[in-house]
């Protein structure tokens, strides 16, 4: 069984700076498991890493879509597990790091997730 280091917790304990640190000692790239941080412009409040932390180690899972954009569970899922299967072939250790629950355990539980199509009409519904 190839590794996965994940690095969870809820906000400000450290777990960026944590992460970074163990990717420079051990040759890793790190994969955002943060809900927000896959949102380009949405850099307040989301503690994404700065270019200069992007520019020393892999970072993956950033800056992905705009916020008006559909994104979903599922497609966080399929990208994180080709992420992580594309490190392993570099290989090089996968660091999964945020506080995204959701994210996380889809990743390490290997949830079997819907594709399900966005349905407005539904939304509006509910």
């Amino acid at each position: 069984m190839k590794s996965l280091l994940a690095i969870v917790g809820p906000t400000a304990v450290g777990k960026s700076q944590l992460a970074l640190t163990l990717a420079q000692e051990f040759n890793a790239e790190i994969i955002s498991a943060d809900s927000r941080q896959v949102y380009r412009y949405m850099d307040i409040g989301t503690a994404k890493p700065t270019l200069e932390e992007q520019s020393s180690i892999p970072y993956h899972l950033i800056d992905l879509v705009d916020p008006d954009e559909d994104f979903s569970l599922a497609l966080y899922q399929d990208l994180a597990c080709t992420a992580i299967s594309d490190i392993h072939d570099r290989h090089k250790l996968p660091l999964l790091v945020g506080g995204s629950g959701l994210y996380v355990w889809a990743v390490l539980e290997g949830w079997s997730i819907p594709k399900v199509p966005p349905s407005p009409q539904l939304r509006q519904e509910l």
